[in-house]
């Protein structure tokens, strides 16, 4: 009986970065694609946040990568690879939110939750999905794209700073009140 093997790993996946999107930036396409690979999961997840669905997320994710395909030549820092594809992501989601007409009331959108709960559990799932989407939705723009981006993005506090262009004890000024909010208005799902 013959046996199959299983697809080796491509070498680059172990590069850094930096060496990833320098050759991507010379036109290497299997170093693009594992920069896709590495961040794309990401990316949707954040998408699918700031959207409040799944239903634009894949454009949204793929055009941010075919802008960072093009931009890659103007990448500074190669190591800073992933904070400048969440802000691609980030923008490319804040226009596509833009150009809704008319607007989408995300607190009657449906967050998708997995099928190996029970309905008990779905419901109290559903519950609290709806109730920090409202506090998220109470606090200050400032805060809440800083604890989005900390949070669902797994930026830096330094990259959040880079992102809003402010001071970083200005992002820890505003994550500290925006979890202090958030634990407050949460507080009966703890």
């Amino acid at each position: 009986m013959p046996t199959t093997r299983a697809p080796l790993a491509s070498p680059l996946e172990s590069f850094s970065d930096q060496v990833l999107a320098d050759r991507a930036a010379d036109g290497d396409v299997r170093a693009f694609e594992v920069l896709v690979r590495r961040y794309g999961p990401l990316m949707r997840v954040y998408a699918s946040r700031v959207l409040g669905s799944n239903d634009e997320m894949d454009d949204v994710v793929q055009e941010s990568f075919i802008t960072a395909w093009q931009q890659l030549p103007t990448l500074d820092n190669g190591a800073a690879v992933k904070s400048w594809l969440m802000r691609i992501v980030s923008r490319k989601s804040v226009d596509r939110i833009r150009a809704r007409r008319p607007h989408v009331n995300i607190d009657l959108t449906d967050a998708p939750t997995p099928e190996r709960h029970s309905p008990d559990r779905l419901a109290e799932a559903e519950s609290q999905t709806e109730a920090l989407t409202r506090a998220l939705a109470d606090i200050p723009e400032d805060q809440r794209r800083c604890w989005m981006l900390r949070e669902l993005a797994e930026c830096s506090y330094g990259e959040i700073a880079e992102e809003l262009e402010l001071p970083v004890s200005t992002v820890r000024g505003l994550l500290a009140r925006a979890r202090k909010t958030l634990l407050q208005e949460m507080e009966e799902w703890r």
